[in-house]
Parts: C-alpha cells; structure tokens; sequence
C-alpha cells in the first residue's frame, strides 16, 4: 500500500510553529497512531471548583500523547480557546479530522448547557467538549486542563458542569492602595483558573485616583494606571472570559476630588469640612461626576457600572437637615416641603444611575446608599451590591429583595479582606468561607429566606480586598493572603452545595491543580 502523509504546519499565539502533525499514521479520520495511546485514570476528576456532574462508563480514559492535537472550527469562534488549551498541554493544533488521542471543542446552540456551561465527553480515547458559549467552552478546556495536572488524564464518562450563580469574581481597591498592571494581570489569571468572571475595580477614594482621566487630570494620583495599561488589562480578561466593573464611589469617598476643587466640599454651618463628601447641592458636583462615569463608561466594555453610594457623611449626624440646611432647602426645592438630605442623596444615586443606563450600563450600588423612607424611593432598575448590616437604618436583605432588587453578595462578614485589620474586621480565611458560607448567605451567618435562594434574587458575590491601611501589607502578601478565600469563593458560587472533601483536602488539590 503506498500511504499519503497530510503534513499540516500549525501556529502557536505567540508566533513560535507547533510540529508537525506527522506522528500520527497516515489515513483519515479516526485511524490509530503509531504507538498505542495511554489510558486515563479510573477516578471522577478532581478540579476546583468541582465538576457539579460526572456520569463514568467503562473504557481505557484518556491522557495526552504526543499524537494529541487539539481541534476546532478554523471559522468559528473557538479557535482561541483551542490554541490557549494546545499550549497548556504542549500538544499540537489542528483545524478539522478529530481522531483518538485528540481534543475537539465545538459550538452547538442546542447543546443545553447554559450561558456558561459545557459538555465533556471521554470516549474512543477523544476528548470532545461541547458549549453553547466561548465561555462554556473556555471553563471546559479549564476542567481538562486541571485533570491532566492533577491525574494526568481524565476517566471516561461525561462530565456535566455549569455554574450555580453568574456573578462570580473579585473586588479590589486600587484607590487606597496602588496594584502595579503586572500584579493585576497575574490576579486574572489565578482567577481564570477558578472559573471566577468578575473583577471590580474600585480606584476613586478619599486616598486616591489611580486611573488616568482626560476629562479631569487634576484629581489624578501620580501612582496610577494608565489608559493603555487598562485597555491591556481588559483585553487580557476578555482572553479569560473576565468582565472588569468599574467603580466611581459618590457623593462619599470624593476626598481627591474635593481637594482639586474645594468649593465643591460639603462643609457644615461653621464652615468645617466633612471629610470625603461632595456637595450635592452643587450643580458642579453632579457635572465632574458624570464627566467621570461617562469617561470610564467608554473605557470600560462591561455591562456593569458601580456607582458605589455608600457612607455619605452627611447622613451620619443624628440631624442632618440641621447640620447641613443648605442640602435641606436644595431637596426642598427639588422634592417638595417633606423632603430632606436623605432624599437629595437618594435623588443623587438616582441622577447618577440614570447617566450610567444613557451609557448602555446596568448600575450597581452598594446597599446602604439605598435609603428606606422618604419622599423619593431608590429606582428599580440597579443591582445592589450588599456588604454591611451596620448602616444607619440596617435593614436585612430580603427587604431589598421584596423591594425587587437583585443582591450580589458581600457579606463583609466573609468576604472583606480589609488591610491592617481595623474597625474590627479581621482577615477571612477560606475554610471558614469553605465550611460555612453559601451566596445566600448575605448578612451575618444565616442565609436569605428560601425562596430567594436562587440566581435571580442573589445573582452571585464577589470577594473583596479593600485598602483602609495600605501598608499593612505588600502586594505580594495580599496576593498570598486571598489565595485561599478566592478559591472557597470560587467552589462555592459554582456550586453551593456541601463540599464533598473537607478543606484540607480540597486546598490540597488546588495546589495541584491550579497553575497560580
């Protein structure tokens, strides 16, 4: 017989050729290749967060052999993916005739495995993963990836795998304290590996404004991130299907822009300035505000924009209509003779929340700059980021969610890695997160009544790393420090259920399997 040998050269991401895809046999589709392929373990695959389904069947498994290629579409939407994944595996790329001891990804509208989801399927030693998303298939090539790390193949069966809730990520506050583009991009990374979607970035405070501005380059800290280096940082998140939320904090946290613009700051009746707040009476205050959500709007892609809202000063006197008249007749003259500063800061939120939906966003706010009361109510259409039961007025979380709206869970009871530890917080660890907290778990310890325990009522958390002294602690020990939380956070906004490994074991196998 006189055989053909298909030689097909391949490219890897960063230019260097892939061999050639001659070790195989010549033949088409499906045919052995010239030495025998390894088997796969017998045991389910262990990753983090843990597949939520494996349904085994007999037969030998699979493993990498130096025949593997990795296959997809040349003219679909995966072929990222393929080439990310033939270079974690150091195997070879091809663009059709998926054979044994190959990995195929594919894209089918009716695959049934939700937004996120993704299919894996061992048989014939092949591995076949199937999505309806890039994402899906992207969290698939994740799975396989951590099975080969921690088992060297993966069992045959069929994995079933999606995601329980599908806000799942990270906040940091680069405002109080500086994070270098490097040490931002490897926080991407690591959360890649979790299956983790969200990074929020809070980079406007009282300390800090840490992303350069062309509408207001006055209020810009000398250490801060560049527009170039932010458009690099969420180019590489949309690499790893992370979405990047911005965070502009107001009316409180605006100490750097009330210092380029003093007549801006709220001050009492003897002329004494409250720390950190604007004046919202000010027409001004409102324009340098949405000159800022409507720069970053542009800058970042998300759906999201956090308008923060939290601890406003001026809500903190025991009389605020008396300490601050002037705020007191603005919302008078506004919302008519039983309004007060409550409802010019709700007016505000409300203001802002409008400017962010004309930008294409969804706004979200922290909870306690939704105030109970009053003659104007908070508007319908934001999600609430819920993080403290200790505002003024603390209200539990389902009256939020009577009130219909969505709660994205930060629970600073689990979820706040605040630096130097004051105000009596204290470090989270991830075995108490692990063996206790679930996302409907959103004030305190107890979980949120049954019939909000869903992904429509608690859309899903973020963890957060805040700044308050940020010298506690260098980068390199922040990033140590929330190793474990994250990946806690991450097992359970996957899948909420009890963990079937206890802590040490499960921090055992992400050490394994994990590349962070």
């Amino acid at each position: 017989m006189i055989a053909l040998a298909l030689v097909v050269t391949m490219t890897r991401p960063s230019g260097e050729p892939h061999d050639e895809a001659g070790s195989r046999q010549p033949g088409g589709v499906g045919e052995s290749p010239a030495t025998p392929l390894p088997t796969g373990p017998d045991e389910a695959p262990r990753t983090v967060p843990a597949v939520r389904s494996f349904d085994a069947a007999p037969g030998p498994g699979w493993a990498p052999a130096d025949s593997t290629r990795v296959v997809t579409d040349p003219d679909g939407s995966l072929t990222d993916e393929a080439d990310r994944l033939a270079d974690e595996l150091s195997v070879d790329r091809a663009d059709e005739d998926a054979g044994p001891g190959d990995i195929e990804l594919v894209l089918d509208d009716d695959a049934d495995c939700g937004a996120e989801g993704y299919r894996l399927r061992t048989d014939d030693q092949r591995v076949t993963i199937t999505a309806e998303t890039d994402a899906g298939a992207f969290y698939g090539t994740v799975t396989l990836t951590q099975a080969v790390r921690g088992q060297g193949g993966i069992a045959q069966g069929t994995v079933e795998d999606r995601p329980d809730r599908p806000q799942r990520g990270l906040s940091l506050d680069i405002a109080r304290k500086h994070y270098d583009a490097e040490w931002i991009e490897a926080r991407l990374r690591e959360m890649a590996e979790l299956k983790l979607n969200q990074l929020q970035l809070h980079f406007s405070d009282d300390q800090g404004f840490r992303i350069e501005s062309e509408s207001h380059p006055e209020i810009v800290s000398d250490d801060h991130l560049t527009k170039d280096q932010v458009t690099d940082i969420i180019r590489l998140a949309q690499s790893l299907h992370i979405d990047v939320i911005p965070e502009i904090d107001s009316p409180g946290h605006l100490g750097v822009v009330t210092e380029a613009h003093p007549d801006l700051q709220l001050r009492e009746t003897d002329g004494s300035a409250t720390p950190g707040a604007i004046d919202i009476a000010n027409p001004d205050s409102a324009e340098i505000v949405d000159d800022l959500l409507r720069e970053y709007a542009e800058l970042f892609p998300s759906d999201y924009l956090h308008l923060g809202g939290d601890e406003y000063a001026a809500l903190y006197k025991s009389d605020p209509d008396a300490s601050y008249p002037e705020l007191a007749e603005a919302a008078r003259e506004r919302f008519g003779d039983g309004a007060g500063v409550t409802d010019l800061a709700t007016g505000w939120l409300n203001d802002r929340a409008d400017v962010a939906r004309e930008a294409g966003k969804i706004p979200q706010v922290w909870n306690d700059g939704m105030h109970a009361g009053g003659e104007v109510q908070p508007d319908q259409e934001r999600e609430v980021t819920y993080w403290t039961g200790r505002e003024i007025g603390a209200r539990e979380p389902v009256e939020y969610l009577e009130g219909g709206w969505p709660l994205v869970n930060m629970n600073s009871e689990y979820l706040y890695y605040v630096l130097g530890e004051p105000n009596q917080f204290t470090y989270p660890t991830g075995e108490r997160i692990y063996q206790e907290w679930t996302p409907d778990v959103v004030r305190g310890s107890e979980p949120v009544p049954e019939e909000f325990r869903d992904a429509e009522h608690v859309p899903g958390g973020r963890f957060a790393v805040w700044g308050d002294i940020a010298d506690a602690q260098t980068q390199d020990e922040v990033a140590a420090g929330i190793t474990g939380p994250l990946r806690a956070v991450a097992q359970k906004l996957w899948d909420p259920a009890e963990p079937e490994l206890e802590w040490a074991e499960f921090s055992q196998l992400a050490d394994r399997v994990t590349a962070s």
